[in-house]
C-alpha cells in the first residue's frame, strides 16, 4: 500500500482554498485550517500566530506547507494597514520559518496586483512595483520567500474566479450577485485590463509542479488576456442574457468613491516560464468561466 504525502495547508477556507481541498485530497493526506471553520474538513488556525502555526503544523509532520490565505479586499487592506502586513506578511515569515526548520517545500501565493500596470503584460522576470497596501504586503512576502526558504513555489494568480456564491468575493460573483438581485443595467469599467485565473486550474497547475519539483516562482493564469467589460460581455452570454441587461461602459473614476485603493491600468501576466518547461495546463479564460457558472451556479438565479 502507498503511504500517500502529507499536506498541511493554512489558511484554506477560501475561494483557492476550496479548490485546493478539490484538487489534492484525494491523493494526499490533507489537513486544512482556518480562522473562518466554515467547512467540516477545517479545522480552527490563525497563522499569524507563530506558536499556534509551528505547534499545528509540526505535530501534523507534514511533506509540504500550502500558505494560502490573505486578506485580498484592497479597501480593506487601505484602511487596515497594520492588520494587513500582519496577515499578508508577517505570517508568511511565519510559513517560511517553520517550512525551513522542518525541511520541507512552502508554496505562497502571489498575485498580478503586484505590478504598477505601465506596460500591457508582465512576464515572470518583470520586476513588480505594487501601488497599493494589498500589493506591498503580497509583494513583500514574495521577496521574503524568494531570500530566505529552502525551497519553494510561489505562485501568481491573477484576476480570481472560483468557490461559488458563498466563496467567491471577487469580479465574476459580484456580477452575478447584481444580476440575481434583478439589476437591468450593470456597469463595469472598460479602463482596467488582466488575466482570469480559475481556483480548480490553479489548483491542479501547483499540483503538477510539485509532483516534478519544479520548484520557484511562477505566473499562473488562464490563457487570453482580457478585460473587465469583455469578462462581464462573455459571462452575459454564457448566461443567455445579452439582450435582457445592458452593459454600460465607464471608466475607474465611476467607482472611485467605492473603490478607492490604487489599482494598474493592466494585471496581464504571461505564463512564461510555464511555457517555457512545457508545464502550463492553464486552459483558456472564456472556457474556464463557462465551466465555473455551469458547475458552481446551477439554480442561483
Amino acid at each position: 500500500m502507498t503511504i500517500k504525502k502529507k499536506i498541511y495547508a493554512a489558511g484554506c477556507g477560501g475561494m483557492l482554498g476550496e479548490a485546493f481541498y478539490r484538487v489534492f485530497s484525494e491523493q494526499y493526506d490533507l489537513k486544512c485550517s482556518d480562522i473562518d471553520v466554515n467547512e467540516d474538513w477545517l479545522s480552527f488556525l490563525d497563522f499569524r500566530d507563530l506558536e499556534a502555526y509551528k505547534k499545528e503544523v509540526t505535530k501534523f509532520k507534514p511533506d509540504y506547507l500550502f500558505h494560502i490565505g490573505a486578506f485580498t479586499d484592497l479597501e480593506f487592506c487601505e484602511e487596515n494597514i497594520e492588520d494587513t502586513y500582519i496577515t499578508n506578511t508577517t505570517s508568511v515569515e511565519n510559513a517560511v520559518y517553520i517550512s525551513n526548520s522542518l525541511n520541507i517545500p512552502l508554496l505562497y501565493i502571489s498575485t498580478a496586483g503586484i505590478f504598477d500596470g505601465t506596460k500591457d503584460t508582465f512576464d515572470d522576470w518583470d520586476v513588480p512595483s505594487p501601488m497599493c497596501h494589498y500589493a506591498r504586503s503580497k509583494y513583500a512576502g514574495e521577496l521574503f520567500v524568494e531570500k530566505n526558504s529552502n525551497k519553494f513555489l510561489i505562485c501568481r494568480a491573477g484576476w480570481m474566479m472560483g468557490g461559488g456564491p458563498s466563496k467567491d468575493k471577487k469580479f465574476v460573483n459580484k456580477i452575478m450577485s447584481q444580476i440575481k438581485d434583478g439589476k437591468k443595467e450593470i456597469f463595469v469599467v472598460n479602463d482596467k485590463l488582466g488575466t482570469p485565473t480559475y481556483t480548480l486550474d490553479f489548483a491542479m497547475n501547483v499540483k503538477l509542479l510539485l509532483e516534478k519539483e519544479l520548484w520557484g516562482l511562477y505566473n499562473m493564469v488562464c490563457e487570453g488576456l482580457t478585460g473587465r467589460l469583455e469578462v462581464t460581455s462573455e459571462l452575459l452570454n454564457i448566461l443567455g442574457l445579452e439582450e435582457e441587461i445592458k452593459l454600460t461602459s465607464v471608466d475607474s473614476t465611476y467607482f472611485k468613491e467605492e473603490y478607492f485603493a490604487t489599482r494598474p491600468d493592466s494585471e496581464r501576466l504571461i505564463n512564461m516560464k510555464l511555457n517555457s518547461r512545457k508545464m502550463n495546463i492553464m486552459r483558456d479564460w472564456k472556457l474556464c468561466l463557462r465551466e465555473y457558472i455551469k458547475d458552481y451556479y446551477e439554480g442561483y438565479l
